[in-house]
């Protein structure tokens, strides 16, 4: 699993690495960040620090640049509601297409301690893709995807660093922007939950993750959970057709 799942900094870590879909989930905007760090402390044992630094509109654009001249198909990047407007802008200066915002949802995924608004229960997808007929023809895809907390299945368990997302939820996303054999590149990889899915579901995956702590265990959860299905098992489908519980 080294190869798939590199220790560094993207930029060096996967110089050169073309890909078929890019799927990630980068750092989040300031905000996010400065939210988080508020909070903990306070009671909210289930909390993990973010002990990574947040995404500015520079590093998003800087992500972008670099993937929109090496990737064959799709960009899905995972962010919050402060960077929707970075991830738009990058995507008009790369030349690429790109659609509205895609909601994912994980109900009861966090409350407000304080009580004084809105639970935050929605992250976003900012996708593109290439200007090309082939990328047209595509087909239509979901318009969001919902994953109940009891059933994420991730990585996010690991003691000690927020983050980690649903494997159902990277496997659908996997499964619906990139085909079988397909490579796929998360360059922000954390524990490998993106790598793991890609697998799981007969693509190729590599990806990069600064950590070393981190990319250890990474290793370790892609050797758990990065075996291909069984062509025979059931996959559940995460996608917007989902009847919300509220």
């Amino acid at each position: 699993m080294g190869d798939t799942l590199r220790l560094g900094r993207w930029q060096e870590a996967l110089a050169g690495v073309e890909c078929d879909a890019l799927i990630c989930d980068p750092p989040y905007g300031r905000r996010v960040h400065e939210g988080d760090r508020s909070k903990c402390g306070k009671g909210d044992s289930y909390r993990r620090v973010l002990d990574y630094r947040h995404f500015d509109p520079e590093d998003v654009a800087e992500l972008v640049a670099s993937w929109a001249t090496r990737v064959r198909g799709w960009m899905v990047c995972m962010t919050s509601h402060d960077l929707i407007g970075a991830y738009e802008d990058a995507y008009a200066d790369a030349g690429w297409l790109a659609f509205a915002p895609v909601p994912w949802v994980e109900p009861g995924k966090s409350v407000r301690l304080s009580g004084d608004g809105p639970a935050s229960w929605t992250c976003y997808l900012m996708v593109a893709r290439r200007r090309t007929a082939a990328a047209a023809r595509w087909g239509a895809l979901p318009g969001a995807y919902v994953i109940r907390s009891e059933n994420r299945h991730g990585a996010a368990g690991a003691v000690g660093r927020y983050g980690g997302k649903p494997l159902a939820l990277m496997e659908a996303l996997v499964r619906d922007y990139s085909r079988p054999g397909d490579l796929v590149c998360d360059p922000c990889a954390g524990y490998g939950t993106t790598l793991a899915a890609a697998l799981r579901q007969g693509r190729q995956a590599v990806g990069a993750e600064m950590d070393p702590e981190t990319h250890a265990r990474g290793l370790e959860y892609l050797d758990r959970n990065g075996r291909a299905r069984d062509l025979f098992e059931a996959v559940e489908q995460v996608t917007a057709a989902q009847e919300l519980p509220w």
